[in-house]
């Protein structure tokens, strides 16, 4: 369990640092992050950190891939990780 919270922690960070530089990069009109390598991240963990970062930042947050994909992805994860907590690894 507590590897999996560092996981978390470390996926959440990495999230907001890769949002973050996509923003500037934006600014900037410097080469950018593709939304798929923002949406694996995403997928990988990074999603409620990522989510907020972007509103905060106000980064993509008119596309709706990511205001409600990012959303979505963070429900999914959370149902499965309550059912492997309730049920456990083995009986999935």
């Amino acid at each position: 369990m507590k590897i999996l919270l560092v996981y978390l922690i470390i996926i959440n960070i990495v999230a907001v640092l890769v949002t973050v530089h996509d923003k500037l990069a934006a600014k900037r009109r410097q080469r950018r992050v593709r939304e798929r390598t923002l949406l694996l991240i995403s997928a990988l963990g990074g999603s409620p950190c990522m989510y907020i970062t972007m509103l905060l930042i106000r980064h993509k947050t008119k596309k709706p891939k990511f205001m409600i994909g990012i959303p979505v992805i963070f429900f999914a994860e959370l149902a499965i990780l309550i059912l492997v907590l309730h049920y456990g690894f083995g009986k999935i």
